[in-house]
């Protein structure tokens, strides 16, 4: 093989013609002189040639200063390395999770838009401030019930991927596909669709008022905020974790600003909207499972930090720590902040407000409340960063099980960010952004996130009888994850018995996965024509992207 370099720069072309017998065909391959791209001869790889990357000490030839290449005896090019590179470095996901990291991602998740625009689902429901009060701790308490049980699959299942990497581990690969499945074709990109647009209507409103944002301003405004965020996922795992601490910092101001004049409201006794605040006339038990379902949907997030375990330094310290630091912090400002909201504003002020928030503000502060819808988009900010870092390692962690495309499973060399799987939601969520009907997707598939979620936690009680050597750094007692799911499939049959028609839709959605599973997974004798395009697409992503399967 001849190596005819063609000039010396950041990014250096070479034409790569193949001396051996049989094989002259020249291919022009872009190889990177930080880090060596190398494409692997077809003899070599069965199914085709493979852009790998080499960081193992050989004895190399350099060209021009640039990238090592090795030659085989045939004369095929199989590897090449850099000066710059460290033998035995490893491309894999760098662990940079630290706990303030960690509780970040969980807050920042946890706490977005619904605090400060329409936390009246749980009063309307409950029909009584004092229950409406209870409501909120009591959900916090479950949902750290649930963050426990997660705290616990995440230290003895030390994998990336949350609900699917666990489902995979304790009911097998037909289960976790459909979770997938489900995931990736409604409930993120329609829930990142959806938070998106919360970030792109705050962020204009202060621009427009008193007029109404127009929809094709917030659309463009929030394909901005998605395009800037998919950028910064991709570009740096260190920049996207700081980042996202600045904002859960950020999202913390507003929550401060509405607690600490609510608790001077209180001390000065301003208490006349919590009397009689358990009357009886006004419980609705009937309302009460709606009330519950509102609430836990409020605190879910918590399990994020699950999705990217294998980036958390010390995750069997980690985890737990950063998981019950989150859900006491959240409890806390969620409880607080409707006490505060109270003591400004009525029962009926507060359920008749369009942005509880703002019309908090009004009351104490004047013209501050033209200043709540930019923190408030800000907070959305922080939901999109943390949800996007989490979610990509799910799509990453399945296609290192082959249960979605290979490319989805690499990360770029010298970045280190698994970049596929971070931009695989993008055209997906654009795509719902401007076409679907968002609202109605969440409502037809809300039910299944549930449903999935007391089936992981129902894998850890599996797991305890089936597997009881498995190590267990963080170890919870049995009732508490027993409680967790029996509250999941409740909301499940909850939601079945409430609205039939919807949770039939998305329950007929959510089975297609199953065709799918043996379509694209279970089928193994796929035309061999299938097999070239999908290997000659995984190799033209991988030079565009600079991507190369990670050392796991």
């Amino acid at each position: 093989m001849d190596l005819d370099p063609g000039g010396v720069s950041a990014f250096m072309p070479f034409a790569l013609t193949n001396t051996s017998e049989g094989d002259s065909r020249p291919s022009i391959l872009q190889l990177d002189t930080t880090f060596g791209l190398c494409w692997q001869g077809p003899d070599l790889y069965p199914r085709g040639p493979l852009i790998g990357v080499s960081t193992e000490p050989m004895e190399s030839v350099y060209a021009a200063g640039g990238p090592a290449a090795l030659q085989d005896e045939s004369g095929l090019l199989v590897s090449c390395e850099t000066p710059s590179q460290a033998p035995g470095d490893k491309v894999e996901l760098k662990k940079k999770v630290t706990l303030l990291r960690g509780i970040s991602i969980i807050i920042g998740i946890i706490i977005g838009a619904g605090i400060f625009i329409s936390p009246k689902g749980i009063l309307k429901n409950s029909g009584s401030v004092g229950m409406s009060l209870v409501i909120w701790a009591a959900c916090g308490v479950l949902s750290l019930f649930g963050a426990l049980s997660y705290a616990e699959l995440g230290t003895c299942i030390k994998k990336s991927g949350g609900h699917y990497t666990y489902i995979l581990e304790a009911f097998g690969p037909k289960m976790a596909f459909i979770r997938l499945w489900v995931d990736l074709i409604a409930i993120r990109p329609a829930g990142m669709a959806v938070i998106s647009l919360a970030f792109g209507r705050y962020i204009l409103e202060p621009i427009f008022m008193p007029c109404n944002v127009p929809e094709f301003a917030v659309k463009l405004a929030t394909s901005i905020g998605l395009t800037a965020v998919m950028y910064l996922n991709s570009m740096s795992v260190t920049w996207t974790a700081r980042i996202q601490v600045l904002l859960t910092f950020t999202k913390l101001i507003p929550i401060a600003i509405i607690i600490i004049p609510g608790m001077i409201q209180l001390f000065r006794g301003e208490t006349q909207n919590f009397e009689n605040a358990f009357e009886v006339d006004g419980i609705q038990f009937s309302g009460l499972p709606l009330a519950f379902y509102s609430g836990m949907y409020a605190y879910s997030g918590w399990f994020y930090l699950n999705f990217v375990t294998e980036e958390v330094e010390h995750p069997e310290k980690t985890l737990p720590l950063a998981i019950c630091i989150s859900m006491t912090v959240v409890t806390f400002c969620y409880v607080l902040t409707n006490v505060a909201y109270y003591t400004v504003m009525t029962a009926q002020e507060l359920l008749d407000s369009d942005a509880v928030a703002v019309t908090f503000a009004e009351k104490l502060y004047d013209n501050f409340s033209m200043v709540v819808p930019v923190l408030v988009s800000l907070s959305c900010l922080g939901s999109m960063n943390g949800g996007l870092f989490a979610i990509s390692r799910m799509f990453y962690v399945a296609s290192r099980e082959g249960q979605l495309p290979e490319i989805l499973s690499m990360i770029h060399v010298r970045r280190h960010t698994p970049i596929p799987a971070v931009i695989i939601l993008y055209p997906l969520t654009i795509l719902i952004l401007f076409l679907g009907d968002i609202y109605s997707l969440l409502n037809f598939m809300s039910f299944m996130r549930w449903l999935f979620i007391g089936i992981a936690v129902l894998g850890l009680i599996y797991l305890r009888f089936t597997r009881p050597d498995m190590e267990r750094p963080f170890k919870v007692p049995l009732f508490i994850p027993a409680v967790f799911s029996f509250t999941c499939f409740f909301m499940v049959f909850f939601s079945l018995y409430s609205d039939p028609f919807n949770t039939g839709i998305g329950f007929i959605i959510s089975m297609t996965g199953i065709p799918a599973y043996y379509i694209f997974i279970a089928y193994d004798k796929k035309p061999k024509w299938i097999l070239k395009l999908s290997d000659s697409i995984n190799r033209s992503l991988q030079i565009i992207m600079e991507v190369v399967p990670s050392e796991y």
